[in-house]
């Protein structure tokens, strides 16, 4: 009767499917993922982001608490307006959410500290006029987070950020001198572009290595490996001022422009 038993569990426990809460652990390769995935993304603001002391709180079925929101804007400023670009600074994963920074956060608050002259100078800021700065969101769950990308995330905050390339782009593609149009579309870096106008045209970097020359801080980004093209784009402060492409170690040619007015 005893081996009965045992048998029966047995077969239970080849046949029966695990618990539903395994499957909503969060692996490690997962977060990985999400981080890789969603950090440094820019995207296009679809409604009103304002600045806020505390997390604003967004669910995955696209709903928000809207008042709160324009309460807060009316508080404190705008982290930005219908059609502005936003940048993920950092993620933050945890058990049924996932935070995201955006330009930095919520960190100035109600000031702006300004560099000009000795730096000292504190300016406060009208909040009905603030100019956009940071903010956090949170994307919550309701439930463990489950099996998901950064892809299905990205789809999920659809509703107030629009991480699609091209939109992207287009928010401010009209507006940019025609070399860097150009530069853009064939996917190539040029002298005179800015850091995020490389990394829209070309992605980001395999590599970056950094040095002071002449008592310039000298960024060189990397892209491709060998044997193959390598390109190397050198930057100067935020703009770029030479591209260098080699192809498996045998020497290439240098691209130099002069910055784009």
């Amino acid at each position: 009767m005893m081996a009965g038993i045992v048998a029966s569990l047995f077969v239970c426990s080849a046949l029966c499917p695990p618990l539903s809460a395994d499957s909503k652990k969060l692996t490690e390769d997962q977060r990985i993922e999400l981080l890789r995935g969603l950090t440094a993304e820019y995207a296009k603001i679809k409604t009103l982001i304002p600045i806020s002391r505390r997390t604003l709180e967004f669910h995955t079925d696209g709903t928000w608490d809207q008042a709160k929101w324009k309460a807060a804007e009316k508080e404190n400023g705008p982290a930005g307006r219908l059609g502005d670009l936003i940048q993920v600074t950092h993620i933050f994963v945890e058990k049924d959410r996932i935070i995201f920074e955006l330009n930095g956060g919520a960190k100035t608050k109600w000031y702006q500290h300004l560099e000009a002259g000795t730096g000292n100078t504190t300016t406060p800021i009208n909040p009905a006029t603030n100019a956009p700065g940071g903010t956090t969101v949170a994307l919550i769950f309701d439930a463990p987070i489950g099996q998901v990308t950064s892809g299905e995330v990205k789809q999920m905050m659809k509703p107030i950020l629009d991480f699609e390339k091209e939109s992207v782009t287009e928010s401010h593609f009209e507006e940019l001198p025609e070399p860097i149009k150009e530069a853009i579309r064939k996917q190539k870096a040029i002298a005179g572009m800015t850091r995020d106008q490389v990394i829209t045209s070309m992605g980001r970097p395999v590599r970056k290595s950094r040095e002071t020359k002449d008592a310039k801080e000298i960024e060189d980004w990397i892209y491709g490996e060998p044997p193959g093209r390598v390109t190397f784009v050198t930057f100067v402060g935020d703009l770029v001022i030479r591209v260098k492409e080699t192809y498996a170690g045998l020497g290439g040619s240098v691209a130099e422009t002069a910055p784009v007015q």
